[in-house]
């Protein structure tokens, strides 16, 4: 049953199936791990008079008199009156005419919605209405909110989940009951079902420790398996240090850092020892990593071996082939690079394949399309991946096994600008030794940042056309790329209508999102980068982008909905040129404790320092609403937030293995078939 297509769900047929899939949900089994991204806490009423502006609260009382309707342009306003003893409350609804007959004077009920103030006093929009008994059935529950999409809303994927945790196949339990007893764990098929609907947060919270722990678990167990597969392996790519290498650096018009010269003599130091390298170089936004990829990759070809550098997004491929063949091209460097990605034509690719299986290329850039099977090398001695934490473990064994030569593997390079403390990192890249370039190239002006209140917005936009007009180009990141229903945030397409009515006209205002199509995303970032976009409004699709040195302003909206690593990742999409560059954080919550945590990005530049302070600040079962680590296989799971439980299932995948490095113990054959099972998963999205 769980591996059906969601159309076996009823009330789902081909249409609504499309929409299910555009949030990657294809099957009845896609469906019970699409989590909830939020909770809506269904409260006590709270008296009229206590009801606070800029919150989501219920209030209980009786109906002044029968609502009115009211026109204005093409939509009907539909508006009543409620009252309790503390005071009285105008509700407002657009667009459902039918509400004047259901609702009558003198009617007691319960409204439950957001409270703003409009022409001076407290309205409260598109309230949901409830009878007292049927709002005492959902009080104290937590509602589930889910990532939506136009025309597939919040209660279409509620009823949705719903009928598919009935009719689940329920799933055979893997933990062995000791792990389960000594770190108090709920049963999994408990687990799926009350991290979808919790009557309780202690509830929750007890649902999604098993979940997590479980996504640490067999990550880490895939690690591990990865290390000793490699640990001490010969490798048949011996290289000799290249004069090359070294007559490139001398002509560079700039000087490497003395950071940068270490990890280059760590990375080279294991290029020509004979063994396999597993090498991560962590190194902040703009800290200039790349150039240490490019240097060691000539070295592999003058070595004549061939190296691979895979980007999680074509645009980043793209933007490193053109960079590799412009330093190649002016400092004549005889080498050639080629570019593989998924939206080549078929004639481009066949053409990439044959000078990649010939030989004639030394350099090959791309997206993982490197790692589908139709690309063959020749004697592939060097695969560095970008952004590493864009990349599972299975991406990284498969790229790796690429260059398999009479039994020896390619040097494997990892780089990543994702700011993980070192004891956190230690666990999650425990396959690879690291490498830290902690030191800023000295050309570089540190960002000018601010944490500003919703109240400066206006001066941020002509902040904004300033800068466009002396030539730069500016960022604006959103949280949601349409209106919720249920989430209240900033969402790109309003924003970007928002912002041409509100910039000259003369200024090109575009959008960007994660669900557009891959070539419309492609084009709209190369239009940016060649300048014929001045300003941008992205969800965090750019976090991982491509380098544009005219961008001087990033503008992020709902600040306090992003983990402190991922805003300080934003904020490293500025600042890439010689021009003085700016952050702007507007912070649109009076939580207590948000603007403590946005300022530590005021005081630090030092991606480090932010993401140690964060892991100080936020306590267990602060996640609500922030996701830090974004990515790495976890969908529930963050490296931040949950370092606590991270080190404590490290330590027990360590125990077991030494214990058992096969999982042929007894008490481990349901554990070892559902590993064998995730990571063919892991290889089957993977096309291998």
């Amino acid at each position: 049953m769980n591996q059906e297509p969601v159309t076996s769900l009823k009330g789902i047929g081909e249409k609504t199936a499309g929409l299910f899939a555009r949030l990657g949900v294809c099957t009845v089994e896609d469906l019970l791990h699409d989590y909830p991204r939020a909770y809506d806490a269904y409260e006590e009423p709270v008296p009229v008079g206590k009801l606070q502006e800029n919150t989501t609260a219920a209030v209980a009382g009786q109906l002044l008199k029968t609502p009115s309707v009211r026109r204005f342009k093409n939509i009907q306003v539909i508006v009543a009156t409620v009252k309790d003893m503390t005071g009285s409350l105008q509700l407002t609804w657009y667009n459902m005419p039918y509400l004047r007959n259901t609702l009558q004077m003198g009617q007691f009920l319960v409204f439950r919605g957001r409270a703003v103030k409009k022409g001076g006093r407290l309205t409260m929009e598109q309230p949901e209405i409830f009878t007292p008994e049927a709002y005492e059935a959902v009080r104290d529950s937590m509602q589930p909110i889910y990532g939506q999409t136009k025309g597939l809303g919040n209660k279409a994927i509620v009823r949705a989940v719903a009928q598919a945790l009935e009719q689940r196949q329920l799933e055979r339990e893997y933990l062995p009951p000791s792990l389960r007893e000594k770190y108090e764990l709920a049963e999994y098929n408990y687990a799926i079902e009350h991290i979808h609907f919790p009557s309780s947060r202690q509830e929750l919270l007890f649902a999604r420790k098993r979940l997590v722990f479980d996504e640490f678990f067999f990550f880490l167990l895939a690690v591990r398996r990865l290390k000793e597969k490699r640990q001490d392996c010969r490798s048949s790519f011996v290289m000799s240090h290249a004069s090359q290498v070294d007559q490139l650096i001398e002509a560079l018009p700039y000087s490497l850092t003395e950071a940068q010269n270490k990890v280059l003599k760590e990375v080279s130091r294991d290029l020509e020892s004979g063994l396999v390298m597993n090498r991560l170089i962590q190194g902040d936004v703009g800290s200039g990593k790349t150039i240490i990829a490019v240097l060691a990759l000539l070295q592999t070809a003058c070595n004549g071996f061939q190296g691979a550098l895979m980007a999680p997004t074509e645009v980043l491929a793209r933007q490193h082939f053109e960079s590799i063949t412009g330093l190649f091209k002016t400092y004549n460097i005889e080498k050639t690079a080629v570019l593989v990605t998924g939206s080549m034509t078929a004639k481009e690719k066949r053409t990439a394949y044959e000078k990649i299986a010939s030989h004639e290329a030394d350099i090959i850039v791309g997206t993982h399309a490197l790692i589908q099977e139709k690309v063959h090398y020749h004697r592939l001695g060097l695969v560095i991946t970008d952004e590493q934490h864009r990349f599972g473990v299975g991406q990284r064994e498969a790229l790796g096994s690429k260059g398999q030569e009479n039994g020896s593997l390619p040097h494997v390079l990892v780089m990543s600008a994702t700011p993980i403390p070192r004891t956190l990192a230690i666990i999650l890249y425990g396959d690879l030794d690291i490498s830290v370039i902690d030191q800023m190239p000295a050309n570089r002006l540190p960002i000018k940042n601010c944490v500003v209140n919703t109240g400066y917005r206006e001066r941020a936009y002509q902040f904004i056309a300033r800068e466009v007009a002396a030539g730069r180009q500016a960022y604006v990141i959103c949280p949601m790329v349409e209106a919720s229903e249920m989430i209240e945030a900033e969402n790109v397409l309003d924003y970007t209508k928002l912002l041409r009515q509100k910039l000259p006209e003369t200024i090109t205002v575009e959008y960007l999102h994660g669900k557009m199509k891959g070539k419309e995303k492609n084009q709209i970032m190369e239009r940016f980068a060649a300048g014929e976009i001045q300003v941008l409004v992205s969800t965090t699709v750019v976090e991982v982008g491509v380098n544009v040195p005219n961008a001087t302003v990033m503008m992020i909206e709902n600040a306090e909905r992003f983990g402190l690593a991922q805003l300080h990742q934003l904020r490293g999409r500025v600042g890439r040129g010689s021009h003085q560059s700016y952050c702007i954080m507007v912070n649109c919550s009076d939580q207590e404790g948000t603007q403590e945590r946005l300022d530590i990005l005021n005081r630090s530049n030092d991606g480090f320092y932010i993401a140690s302070e964060d892991l100080k600040l936020r306590g267990p079962g602060d996640f609500f609403g922030i996701r830090q680590s974004g990515d790495m296989e976890f969908k529930l799971a963050d490296i931040y937030t949950d370092a606590g439980l991270l080190k404590t299932v490290s330590e027990e995948v360590n125990r077991i293995l030494d214990e058992d490095p096969t999982l042929e113990g007894e008490e481990y054959a349901a554990l070892k078939e559902r590993l064998e099972a995730s990571l063919s998963q892991s290889y089957e999205r993977l096309n291998l």
